[in-house]
């Protein structure tokens, strides 16, 4: 009987794992049947931009939590493929920070150039996964959702890759109720332009409220104030931003800050994190994590060591993202097609255990970019991934670092080299903060070069606070 092999997910984990199966078959190797469930009506995940927030049109939760004018926040040169690189996709350098659109046609270009797409049900959403011992198979219910047409089929192993920044970490602050103003989470925000010419609260302090926070300041938000809980950024804002210690209550439009200073502002945006949360799966095989980069129970950060036929692509926190993906998804191959022997399960959780107390020990992000770059090492070592130069990917990562010190607003400003070609990036034609117009033609300068019209002050203005 062939083995069956079910992928949740066709976002950036998903579609390296179908790729993984297809360079395999490329290469003579006789691949299991595969089957992909995608809730959404096309591939993407993340970087599959939807207008919608709340509910899609099949009353699902929003997937997407993607942006409008969305711009890379880390090096291209630190997330490219190995296989594909952008050199190849675009015929050209291109600078080193793209937006939404560009990455957008990267990834799903990869995807189709692969021949992957008839292992894909779009549209179709996973309601439940169960495991027999007895059979030692899978259980995966599935509904179409134009037909609600639910469907029960058996598989030998399912890939979970599903991303984890989806559900939103939302929580609530004594007076939010009565805030008369807009109060969203990270996940529904859509569009900077919607705070123009008003005061803004951010609530967070990593990667998210970093960018949201600068992208209602190149909008023409009036002002943009930052709530940290344990540390701030610490980066050096504009004039009109600023940060404060945790947010503790809200009297009307008036916020209040644990160091006893307040203000008022006309709405709240939480950039509080994700949940990791898998409601199709059976409650014995979910895995529990917050976001961490070594979650615990993960064989080489992939392999359920409860059950080696359940298998995880993503699931880390993350500085490296497509490469990496792309060597977890290659694991997974292997390890489903007997070409990874795995040890016995104490052995698994040792090896795991290992790398779980070298994280935890961690100080400080060049420690942690080492951490994560030794990971996709290993993983590179096992596997037949083309290779990467992941010291240059390394030191490409921790100048990003100190350029966001050096200029926060003016980092996207700057190239870098390609850890899989060796080629620099271009500078691109317009700084960051001027380049209101984020589509792929503008941005690759094929097409005539025009600016959003902000409704308040200019982007220069803007850039003079």
């Amino acid at each position: 009987m062939t083995q069956r092999v079910a992928i949740i997910g066709a976002g950036p984990s998903g579609l390296s794992q179908l790729r993984a199966f297809q360079q395999a078959r490329a290469k003579g190797a006789e691949i299991p049947e595969i089957v992909c469930f995608e809730k959404q009506n096309d591939w993407g995940g993340l970087w599959h931009y939807t207008w919608r927030t709340g509910l899609d049109a099949h009353g699902e939760a929003v997937h997407s939590s993607m942006y409008r004018y969305l711009w890379s926040n880390g090096p291209k040169e630190c997330l490219e493929y190995g296989d594909y690189s952008f050199d190849q996709h675009f015929g050209r350098p291109i600078p080193s920070f793209p937006p939404r659109e560009v990455l957008h046609n990267y990834i799903t270009t990869r995807a189709k150039v692969s021949g992957i797409r008839d292992w894909v049900r779009f549209e179709t959403a996973v309601r439940w996964v169960g495991f027999d011992e007895a059979e030692r198979r899978f259980t995966v219910v599935s509904e179409d959702l134009p037909t609600r047409r639910v469907t029960r089929e058996t598989f030998d192993s399912v890939i979970v890759a599903s991303g984890h920044y989806s559900v939103p970490n939302a929580p609530s602050f004594p007076g939010i109720e009565q805030f008369p103003g807009r109060v969203l989470h990270a996940h529904d925000f859509r569009n900077a332009m919607e705070f123009a010419g008003r005061d803004i609260l951010i609530v967070g302090a990593s990667y998210s409220a970093e960018d949201i926070g600068l992208q209602c300041h190149k909008y023409g938000a009036r002002s943009v104030t930052m709530s940290y809980r344990t540390k701030a950024m610490g980066f050096t804002w504009p004039e009109s931003m600023e940060e404060r210690p945790l947010l503790t209550r809200i009297d009307g439009s008036t916020v209040h800050f644990g160091d006893g200073s307040h203000r008022d502002v006309d709405a709240i945006i939480l950039c509080t994190g994700y949940l990791h949360r898998f409601p199709f799966l059976a409650e014995d095989l979910k895995l529990h994590t917050h976001n961490r980069l070594y979650p615990p129970g993960l064989y080489k950060g992939v392999v359920w060591e409860a059950n080696p036929q359940l298998l995880f692509v993503g699931m880390q926190d993350q500085f490296y993202t497509f490469s990496m993906f792309d060597l977890q998804a290659w694991t997974a191959r292997d390890v489903v097609m007997g070409r990874i022997s795995l040890p016995d399960t104490n052995r698994m959780a040792a090896h795991s255990a290992r790398w779980v107390e070298r994280e935890e020990a961690l100080v400080g992000p060049e420690q942690q970019i080492d951490f994560q770059t030794d990971y996709c090492k290993e993983l590179a070592a096992a596997v037949d991934y083309p290779a990467i130069d992941f010291d240059l990917v390394a030191a490409n990562f921790k100048e990003w670092e100190h350029e966001k010190v050096r200029d926060i607003t003016g980092y996207r400003n700057t190239a870098y080299r390609s850890a899989v070609t060796g080629t620099m990036a271009s500078i691109h034609h317009t700084t960051w903060l001027e380049a209101t117009d984020d589509s792929m033609k503008t941005f690759l300068g094929d097409g005539e070069r025009r600016s959003v019209q902000l409704p308040t002050r200019s982007v220069a203005a803007a850039a003079r606070l």
